[in-house]
């Protein structure tokens, strides 16, 4: 006889854009919930970058257990294997506790891999493919390697920043390794071990562009070109990965390069815009997955249905407390 399935673990997510608020409402639902937080940002997992990536606060963190913030230098590599692999374990244990795992976080792709269990290829590192790409996106731009991406996997136009260098070259990796498209590839999956609820926050666009702005000014005046400046001295390399993500690239520029602090601080601001708006693409309105509510200090109000429901299904484990 096959052996019985596990039971799924009930698990709740907080999705939306950058800075439209899922910390907060985080926060406020693990308090109601008995919940604790499981980072879903590919870039908060870095020590020494709280500034910049804009970490839930200390007060934040003492209130409510935040899991998978501050576990790796900047130096080393975090991909989704890895975030699989660590979400799990951390969901795991939470739940074996007797708690509420809440997954929050803006990666799309880190999101839905883990509520739907995907498998994505286990494609080991390829370094003679990878310097032939990078010394051909510094020839022609990064722009001709997307290019060239999308004749072979339309679909990495709403999975791949392709501005962003090292994911164009990392997916054209995986093609050359499989001959399938990486979109396709990446999310062939499994049966979930999860039994979860999806709360996306909205915001009017112009409204979120201004919580935007007003969000760099705050990191400006907390010290985010201090902190860039330390990662620097510690020998932190502008070309790691965590150095390229949006305001470090920006204020290394300004420190390196001469770009003035005003017109840094102004491309942080243009390019938060353009990482809310590609966060979006996984995240889309008419999605059937995800229960919507507005943004702001009353979202919690609109989700008191949720929480009953919660509240009913949400039973610790036998003999986890």
């Amino acid at each position: 006889m096959p052996e019985p399935q596990a039971p799924r673990i009930p698990l709740l997510s907080i999705v939306g854009p950058t800075a439209v608020g899922k910390t907060d409402l985080a926060v406020r639902l693990a308090l109601e919930l008995d919940g604790e937080v499981v980072n879903a940002d590919s870039r908060q997992v870095y020590r020494h970058m709280d500034i910049g990536t804009a970490k839930a606060t200390a007060e934040q963190r003492a209130r409510v257990p935040h899991h998978l913030i501050s576990i790796l230098d900047p130096d080393e590599t975090f991909g989704l294997d890895t975030f699989m692999c660590l979400a799990s374990a951390a969901i795991d244990d939470v739940r074996r506790r007797g708690k509420l795992p809440i997954l929050v976080g803006g990666t799309g792709q880190y999101v839905w891999s883990l509520l739907e269990g995907w498998r994505p290829p286990r494609v080991p590192p390829n370094r003679a493919l990878r310097r032939r790409l990078e010394e051909e996106a510094g020839r022609h731009g990064p722009e001709a390697l997307f290019r060239r991406l999308l004749e072979v996997d339309p679909q990495a136009e709403n999975t791949v920043d392709g501005r962003n260098p090292r994911r164009v070259i990392r997916a054209l990796e995986v093609y050359e390794a499989t001959g399938m498209p990486p979109s396709t590839l990446i999310r062939s999956r499994g049966p979930s071990p999860y039994v979860f609820s999806v709360v996306g926050l909205t915001m009017d666009r112009r409204a979120l562009y201004e919580r935007i702005d007003a969000r760099v000014d705050s990191m400006m005046e907390c010290g985010l070109l201090a902190e860039t400046r330390g990662l620097l001295s510690k020998g932190y390399t502008p070309d790691l990965p965590s150095m390229s993500s949006v305001g470090y690239r920006e204020m290394v520029l300004h420190l390196t390069s001469g770009l003035a602090l005003s017109e840094a601080v102004q491309r942080i601001k243009y390019a938060t815009h353009g990482l809310a708006r590609r966060q979006l693409t996984w995240f889309r309105p008419g999605d059937p997955r995800i229960r919507w509510t507005a943004a702001g200090p009353q979202a919690v109000h609109g989700l008191r249905g949720l929480v009953a429901e919660l509240r009913e299904t949400h039973r610790p484990p036998h003999g986890s407390l």
